[in-house]
């Protein structure tokens, strides 16, 4: 019997069970040249029974998007190992899709090929033996596919007031995807820049709650093994806090001291809560301990001229100092005692005054320049000994003068000022004439 005769029987069969088992979708049946198929097969003990190929729509929007190989084959050896690799190449890119068969008698395996992108996929099947060797190759059709499978994508989503001040609640949330680069283990590369600080992979949300203050051009990039790309980009504009703005509202200024006294920082910015700021009250320059309220009480303060400050400093340390001279009178009904030690208090033309005699001025002056004379002698001997001023703080420099980062990452902003950021987020900015870090 000739070759020819041997096949038709081949033929029959595969047809058969081919109707019998996909009686549904579009079908393409695919036979390679028998001959070196069949033999290469025949030489490990394998027979082809059928081979089919159906194109499917997984998405439904009626264009092909994947395609299905099915494999039929029967063994003669007692136990048979063999590797199906379905690849699919397409503008010089080439995928591979695996199946790994072991049994005995006849068996089948099923092969998925998903397409990545819109074109000509041309499709290859091949056989590998135990060892890895291959064992033969059948070329299948070309089809024109449309992907289901998501092409890289992404989007910077910002979570912040629409206008940002520095120490705002500020968060960039990273949204990313990718389902052809893991699909065929051609993952690619992210890569982000504009930020003032290193942004890693891993980073799903970058807090830009202690960014400095500027503008920011973010973009993210995205580039897999199959050449697929994707980038975003996000303006950003932080803008400069502004100090915290009061006024002082004073109750009982140049009254006597029998009457009460008060002062009352008065809050000048819309929408800002002034409670979580700290506040410190001074008098004379001594910090009154204890004291973070919005008011002071100074009624118990004695006769006199006080100068009364209060500095508030908002959760970004920046400051604002406010003071008055705050005007005690003596009581009108004091005793001698406190007459003594009160100052004197005019009373107009009831004042009882004393004359002073031109003897007694010029005995005064003469005292005065006698005092002013010695005063000008002992500082002209004593200017060169005189001790040396604080110099202030050791300068965080390194050897070569640059500023010590301690290996923290760094930026420069708009204006030229050099920052730092610490694990925790916190800022630091470089004074470059002091040569020290200042915490921001």
């Amino acid at each position: 019997m000739n070759k020819a005769n041997r096949m038709t029987p081949f033929l029959l069969v595969s047809l058969l069970i081919g109707c019998l088992l996909f009686p549904h979708g579009l079908v393409q049946e695919v036979q390679a040249e028998p001959s070196a198929t069949e033999d290469a097969l025949a030489a490990e003990g394998l027979t082809l029974v059928a081979l089919r190929n159906d194109t499917m729509d997984m998405n439904q929007d009626g264009e092909p998007d994947s395609i299905r190989v099915v494999v039929i084959l029967n063994s003669s050896s007692d136990w048979t190992e063999i590797e199906l690799r379905l690849h699919g190449l397409h503008k010089d890119k080439e995928v591979q899709e695996e199946q790994y068969m072991a049994f005995t008698g006849q068996s089948n395996a099923s092969l998925v090929y998903d397409a990545w992108s819109e074109g000509e996929h041309a499709l290859r099947l091949e056989f590998i033996n135990q060892d890895g060797d291959k064992i033969t190759s059948i070329e299948l059709p070309t089809y024109v596919l449309k992907p289901a499978l998501k092409t890289p994508q992404l989007m910077l989503d910002l979570d912040a007031p629409g206008w940002i001040e520095t120490g705002d609640d500020c968060s960039i949330n990273r949204v990313f995807a990718d389902d052809t680069g893991p699909r065929y283990d051609a993952s690619g590369v992210r890569t982000f820049s504009g930020a003032p600080f290193t942004v890693l992979d891993n980073q799903t949300i970058l807090d830009c709650s202690h960014w400095p203050a500027g503008e920011y051009t973010l973009k993210e990039a995205y580039r897999n093994d199959l050449g697929q790309t994707a980038e975003y980009w996000l303006n950003l504009t932080i803008n400069n806090r502004p100090a915290p703005a009061f006024s002082l509202d004073v109750i009982g200024n140049q009254n006597v001291t029998d009457n009460p006294c008060q002062i009352t920082m008065i809050p000048n910015m819309i929408g800002v809560d002034f409670s979580t700021f700290e506040k410190t009250w001074t008098v004379q320059g001594t910090v009154l301990p204890g004291n973070r309220s919005t008011t002071y009480d100074c009624s118990p303060l004695p006769a006199g001229v006080h100068l009364i400050t209060l500095e508030v400093i908002n959760n970004e340390q920046i400051r604002t100092v406010h003071g008055i001279n705050l005007v005690r009178l003596p009581g009108l009904n004091l005793s001698e005692d406190e007459a003594a030690t009160l100052p004197s208090r005019s009373f107009g033309e009831e004042t009882p005054t004393k004359s002073v005699g031109w003897f007694s001025i010029g005995a005064l002056g003469l005292i005065v320049c006698l005092v002013v004379f010695m005063l000008l002698v002992r500082v002209k001997d004593e200017a060169g000994t005189g001790a040396l001023r604080n110099l202030g703080p050791m300068p965080m420099i390194l050897a070569d003068g640059s500023p010590d980062t301690q290996g923290l990452p760094t930026m420069t902003d708009n204006d030229g000022v050099l920052w730092r950021q610490h694990p925790d987020g916190a800022t630091d900015w470089w004074d470059s004439q002091l040569r020290i870090w200042h915490k921001w």
